[in-house]
């Protein structure tokens, strides 16, 4: 986290003389990198510092007589482009979840408790971090800049 306020010092000054469109192209630009580099590393069930998501706990997949139901990745559906939003404007860029689903991600992201179903029991969550940044997200995002800054 240190690198990238480091980042954000070096860099806030060469924003501020480019003008508002240019921030605004670039911001865009750098949210939907950091959102499609988010979205692939929780299709590979990672944390940003590269150690895998605790598991799920074991439960019984065979419900009724002669029906097996298949494992499923978890947040299969919250990485998709509808639930994880990418944001830019003049102001700066953001990524993240938006609506029911930002709660649900919140008690993964922290490791939170939560209620399984409505009603049901409560259950506290393993930390699972969805957001966050990689060493590699942040030269990523370093060289963009510098690219965007020479032109």
């Amino acid at each position: 986290m240190a690198d990238l306020e480091a980042l954000e010092r070096w860099v806030s000054p060469l924003l501020q003389r480019i003008e508002p469109a240019a921030r605004t192209k670039l911001a865009r630009t750098v949210a939907k990198d950091l959102r499609r580099s988010q979205q692939q590393r929780v299709i590979t069930q990672r944390n940003p510092d590269g150690s895998p998501y605790a598991p799920r706990k074991p439960r019984q997949l065979r419900g009724k007589k002669g029906r097996v139901r298949r494992k499923v990745k978890m947040f299969q559906k919250m990485r998709t482009a509808t639930y994880l939003k990418a944001q830019g404007d003049a102001a700066g860029a953001s990524v993240g979840f938006a609506g029911r689903i930002a709660r649900i991600a919140n008690v993964h992201q922290k490791g939170l408790k939560d209620r399984v179903a409505r009603g049901g029991a409560v259950v506290q969550y393993e930390q699972r971090e969805l957001l966050g940044f990689t060493d590699a997200e942040i030269d990523h995002l370093r060289d963009t800049l510098l690219a965007h800054l020479t032109l």
